[in-house]
C-alpha cells in the first residue's frame, strides 16, 4: 500500500533544494515514503481537505522505490539513532545560546515593536 496522503499523521516537507520528504509523524511507516503499513492502527482520514482537487503546486510525486532488503532497514535505523542520539545535544546548545543572548541583553526582553527599550 503506498503512503496514505489523506491520513492526518501523514507529513510532507518541501525544502529549498527541492527535496521532499515524506513522512509518518508518528514513524508508523517504515518504508516511508513508499508504503505504509498494511492495516496501520494510527489511520485516520483526514478530515480538513476531504474531498478538495489539489492542484499543480502539490509536491512532486515520490521517486521510484530503491531497492531494499534487511540491510537497508538496518542502515536507516543506525541512521536514526545517530539523530536522535545528537537531538538532545542540540537543544541543550540552543538554550545555552538563548540564556547568554538573554544575559547579555541585562535580562531584558526585547519587543520589536517597541523602541529604545
Amino acid at each position: 500500500m503506498p503512503m496514505r496522503e489523506e491520513c492526518k499523521h501523514y507529513q510532507s516537507r518541501t525544502y529549498s533544494t527541492g527535496e521532499v520528504a515524506r513522512f509518518c509523524e508518528l514513524d508508523l511507516a517504515p518504508e516511508a515514503p513508499w508504503r505504509c503499513p498494511e492495516d496501520c492502527p494510527a489511520y485516520e482520514r483526514r478530515l480538513a481537505d476531504a474531498g478538495w482537487v489539489h492542484g499543480t503546486l502539490v509536491e512532486p510525486a515520490v521517486e521510484d522505490e530503491p531497492e531494499s532488503g534487511p540491510q537497508v532497514a538496518e542502515l536507516l535505523d543506525q541512521a536514526e539513532e545517530i539523530v536522535n542520539a545528537f537531538a538532545p545535544e542540540a537543544v541543550a546548545e540552543a538554550e545555552r545560546r538563548r540564556a547568554a543572548e538573554q544575559r547579555a541583553s541585562g535580562g531584558r526582553r526585547r519587543w520589536p515593536w517597541r523602541r529604545g527599550g
